[in-house]
């Protein structure tokens, strides 16, 4: 299944592309500040651009470093002293043979009943709230609780690498989407198992890019509007989020995965604490102030901004807004909803690329 997250940009990829490299011609050196799952990054990896991507999520920072910094596996040198050949931690180890090997054995390790298997299983005991959650089967939990260890282990004794271990993390998460028992996001877990979740997990090699460089190239977490000042670019892409829906609490199960942490699991939903990550641009009231920051603080001549007509702000407001920084422009398209709310028959909804020149 991959990815499942509200707002991705694969559909509509092409035409991003192309109004970038209408704006500045190829080559140019582009920053991405709401990065997400790095989709854009990629494409924009792809097409020949420099690129400087930045979000303030820590599944968001493993993903595109992934999609920006590899085009062939990590090699693993290190980590060949605690890949066991029968699966067994227990056992006699072998010397490693390379990360598809690496992910035979995240398949089969050892599970544990750990923070997954107490706080999002249905055999778990949470420490804040009497009902069991259902994010996970009780067997994939465990599972997750044993490669968390692995993982864990893995960078406390300095076997991988940052690179290797934001590959690691980025598979375990692609993992856990396949078998989370929910309906789109991770605000809530469904009441009764779906069979996909009944699945055990199972991890596979992740397809790397080969087209594109993978230099000169960065990733930084942090929050658009205060990395901004430190970034010079030929343009600047920028992807908010269009709802209230803050990303921090939606995706709370893959920032622990990310994080590699256990926080406290706070009530029904098993919320972690998400304020540190809260999004401006989720606020009608401070989304302007946020986009001004960007606008007066960093050193780019274009913006090109994705929206939708589900957003917090009506395109008006928004073009009105943005033309006290600059010549606007807009262009109109459509696309399939990510999800039709309950009384809304029309499966397409309209978005917009638009482009200020400051």
């Amino acid at each position: 299944m991959g990815f499942r997250y509200i707002g991705a940009k694969t559909e509509i990829l092409p035409k991003i592309i192309n109004k970038i490299t209408d704006i500045v011609g190829k080559n140019s050196h582009v920053a991405d500040l709401m990065c997400g799952t790095g989709a854009v990054s990629a494409a924009l990896r792809i097409n020949g651009f420099t690129v400087t991507a930045v979000d303030i999520m820590t599944y968001a920072y493993h993903h595109t470093r992934v999609q920006l910094l590899l085009n062939s596996p990590p090699r693993f040198q290190k980590a060949q002293a605690f890949i066991d050949d029968t699966r067994s931690p227990q056992t006699r180890l072998k010397p490693l043979t390379g990360y598809r090997k690496i992910i035979n054995f995240l398949s089969h390790i050892e599970p544990k009943k750990g923070y997954f298997w107490r706080e999002f299983s249905p055999q778990g005991k949470p420490k804040n709230t009497s009902k069991p959650r259902k994010y996970f089967s009780s067997e994939n939990a465990a599972k997750i609780d044993g490669v968390r260890l692995f993982i864990h282990q893995l960078k406390e004794s300095n076997a991988i690498n940052d690179i290797e271990n934001s590959l690691l993390i980025h598979d375990l998460i692609m993992a856990a989407n396949d078998v989370a028992n929910i309906a789109g996001t991770y605000g809530h877990y469904l009441s009764k198992f779906v069979p996909r979740a009944l699945q055990p997990i199972c991890f596979t090699p992740t397809k790397f890019l080969k087209l594109g460089s993978i230099k000169n190239h960065r990733v930084i977490q942090g929050y658009a509007e205060e990395v901004c000042k430190t970034i010079s670019s030929d343009l600047c892409y920028i992807d908010p989020p269009y709802l209230k829906r803050q990303y921090a609490a939606n995706y709370h199960i893959l920032e622990t995965l990310a994080k590699g942490d256990e926080p406290e699991a706070i009530g029904v939903s098993g919320l972690r604490p998400w304020r540190d990550q809260y999004s401006d641009f989720c606020s009608k009231v401070k989304i302007r102030k946020a986009f001004k920051k960007i606008f007066l603080n960093m050193d780019c001549q274009h913006f090109l901004i994705s929206y939708s007509e589900e957003g917090l702000l009506r395109i008006k407001e928004l073009k009105d807004f943005f033309s006290d920084f600059g010549k606007v422009k807009t262009s109109t398209f459509f696309k399939k909803r990510f999800k039709s709310r309950k009384g809304i028959s029309d499966p397409t909804i309209k978005e917009y690329l638009i482009h200020i020149r400051k």
